[in-house]
């Protein structure tokens, strides 16, 4: 079957000029789309974790969930923790700065003057990060490339710019800011989102055009068309409820510090989380990043009925019980809002294809330490769940401070990129990690 171009196919059904780029973020639409869809997804939430309430006591295929990754326990067979990956990128900055902006990038930073903690000051990663270098590997081929690429959302990121803040890099010394409100998200994915006065659907003047379609499309097609289309009005709606006042923030803008007091932060999340898997079910994007607040993020989680902020809990010894129960409680959380985001992965048709989106996806959640108040970047939580990459999953794996730059390597080949080294070539003469 011949391939028609999306656009030349939507020009000759006389689709409006305005309707383009919205229609061209809907599925197949008269293309032709051959292979598995591979996707990969990166989560990032801050300050460590507390070790004893998330590495599970045994290694293998027969091991059971602590608190903190209970959330999970119904993905148990599509997930694999790998403790003992350790983050050995050292120069300039402190561990927070080197633990954020090399963690995607596993190289060193530029010699800067932002200065961290009482180690020397610093500037922004060296090198491509991983999301950004897979990305581009999808966007050289026109059977992988979509209209974005990837997509970066935020939740709760302070509204400032520094190794702190910003994990994704296109390149040296170029960090990739994350979206954080669900405006300019929706804006960027389907267009104008609303007049100054009144929120009003950017699918009310295109409803002739969406009959035209919906004419010339098979039943799947049409399903998938319509199912947008349902998305598209409900988040319109979600939106309009978050800004009764028309002021267009669904979240309190940030100051520049790094103490949040934002009771918005559930709410947002489920939000950005929704738009995200919208995006990968229409083929916006194959790569995604999601960042949770930041490097040394004080966010306070009053919800959890939690006074204090996350970082500074971070910080007390672990006789602290009290304060060790927060950090859980903060901890289990953040898997919660990973859980949901597997469901929503889970419970999605791929479209034109077997199995769900969760299958073809591979989420990685990690920390840019391995616990917050003593610093270490070694034992670094990295969470891999889903079907993306062709590992074996449903195990729990024990390495001893294995260069993280070896599992960006064994995601990228996962993904069919064929890379022989990553960030700092010193930390890959080993290799990528055997995960099949």
């Amino acid at each position: 079957m011949r391939t028609i171009p999306r656009r030349h196919f939507l020009r000759d059904l006389g689709i409006a000029a305005s309707a383009l780029p919205f229609l061209q973020s809907l599925p197949s639409l008269a293309s032709v789309s051959t292979g598995r869809k591979q996707r990969l997804i990166f989560m990032f939430s801050p300050n460590g974790t507390v070790p004893t309430q998330f590495w599970p006591d045994e290694e293998g295929g027969a091991f059971s969930l602590k608190p903190i990754l209970k959330p999970l326990e119904p993905y148990q067979k599509q997930l694999l923790l790998l403790k003992g990956i350790s983050n050995k990128i050292r120069g300039d900055g402190d561990g927070h700065m080197r633990g954020m902006s090399c963690l995607l990038t596993a190289v060193e930073l530029f010699p800067g003057n932002i200065q961290g903690g009482s180690d020397t000051p610093a500037g922004w990663a060296s090198g491509i990060s991983i999301d950004q270098e897979i990305k581009n590997f999808f966007q050289e081929k026109p059977e992988t490339r979509t209209r974005f690429g990837s997509l970066e959302f935020g939740v709760a990121v302070p509204h400032r710019a520094d190794p702190w803040t910003r994990w994704s890099y296109a390149g040296p010394n170029k960090p990739v800011g994350p979206i954080d409100d669900p405006y300019q998200m929706f804006e960027k994915l389907y267009g104008r989102v609303k007049d100054k006065e009144s929120l009003k659907s950017i699918l009310d003047d295109l409803t002739e055009d969406f009959k035209r379609v919906s004419a010339h499309v098979s039943v799947e097609e049409k399903r998938l068309l319509d199912e947008h289309l349902t998305f598209v009005r409900e988040m319109e709606t979600e939106l309009q409820a978050s800004d009764p006042e028309g002021e267009r923030h669904a979240m309190p803008k940030l100051d520049a510090g790094v103490l949040i007091d934002n009771d918005n932060m559930p709410k947002i999340s489920r939000m950005q989380m929704d738009l995200l898997v919208n995006s990968f079910q229409n083929d916006m994007a194959r790569v995604a990043n999601l960042q949770f607040t930041n490097s040394v993020g004080n966010a306070k989680m009053k919800w959890l009925g939690i006074e204090e902020g996350h970082h500074s809990l971070s910080h007390d010894p672990d006789l602290n019980e009290q304060s060790q129960e927060k950090l859980t409680k903060i901890n289990i959380w953040f898997c919660e809002q990973l859980a949901y985001l597997c469901e929503r992965l889970s419970s999605t048709p791929e479209p034109g294809g077997e199995g769900t989106l969760l299958d073809n996806t591979l989420i990685v959640w990690t920390n840019e330490l391995g616990k917050g108040n003593s610093h270490t970047l070694d034992n670094i939580p990295f969470v891999l769940l889903g079907g993306g990459a062709g590992f074996k999953m449903g195990r729990s794996l024990n390495f001893q401070k294995v260069p993280h730059n070896r599992l960006w390597l064994s995601v990228a080949q996962g993904m069919g990129h064929d890379l022989s080294t990553f960030g700092n070539p010193k930390h890959c003469s080993d290799g990528p990690l055997s995960l099949s």
